[in-house]
């Protein structure tokens, strides 16, 4: 829930208002389904169950369906990449070899676009994907700022991050995100969001 009401409470799409109008539907079906049941209209509450399974699984073939032929979204290295009013920066990307592994430090710029109010991204994460879709974790930093730093209004807080990637991964991008997992259920109960499921999530270049 926090996912949803932060993905929404600056700028909402016409799909996150479908999305909010068939959570609040869901709730008003359930409790009529249980309302029934306890009354004993078995037959009456199966009925309206059934029902809306099938809406539920049309409006999930929908957003798969729809994030299937959308184009992937492409971040560049310098712009912000922003979840509401929470923002992440790629800045500057250095790479290093070393045997069979490339090294990469990418400079990051974590910052607030709300004027009222702290914020900070629970549940943050970020990786680097190659052309395969395995995904790289950056390495254990204890002393580095954490993605989920609290942000004051318009404050911002710079970091970095080192990963280690296979020599011959080619295709790297930077993928972030917060409130779930990588492709996790979020991604596609909110139409449009299911990208990761065909190998092109948003991204960040960065070779």
């Amino acid at each position: 829930m926090y996912f949803v009401i932060q993905s929404m409470r600056a700028r909402m799409s016409v799909y996150d208002l479908i999305f909010l109008l068939g959570v609040l539907s869901s709730a008003v079906t359930l409790v009529c389904v249980a309302v029934r049941a306890l009354r004993g209209r078995g037959s009456r509450a199966l009925r309206l169950l059934r029902n809306y399974a099938i809406w539920v699984g049309v409006y999930l073939a929908v957003s798969v369906g729809l994030a299937a032929v959308e184009r992937q979204r492409i971040i560049r290295l310098g712009d912000p990449w922003c979840f509401d009013d929470w923002c992440l920066t790629a800045q500057n990307v250095n790479r290093s070899t070393g045997g069979d592994q490339a090294v990469y430090k990418v400079d990051l710029l974590i910052s607030s676009r709300a004027r009222r109010v702290t914020q900070r991204a629970k549940g943050a994460w970020i990786y680097l994907i190659d052309e395969h879709g395995h995904r790289y974790a950056p390495d254990a930093d204890p002393s580095a700022v954490p993605l989920d730093v609290l942000l004051q209004p318009g404050d911002s807080v710079s970091t970095s991050r080192v990963f280690h990637v296979p020599a011959q991964a080619h295709q790297l991008g930077l993928i972030t995100g917060h409130g779930g997992a990588y492709c996790g259920p979020m991604n596609f109960l909110i139409i449009g969001h299911a990208s990761c499921l065909f190998g092109k999530p948003p991204m960040i270049p960065i070779q």
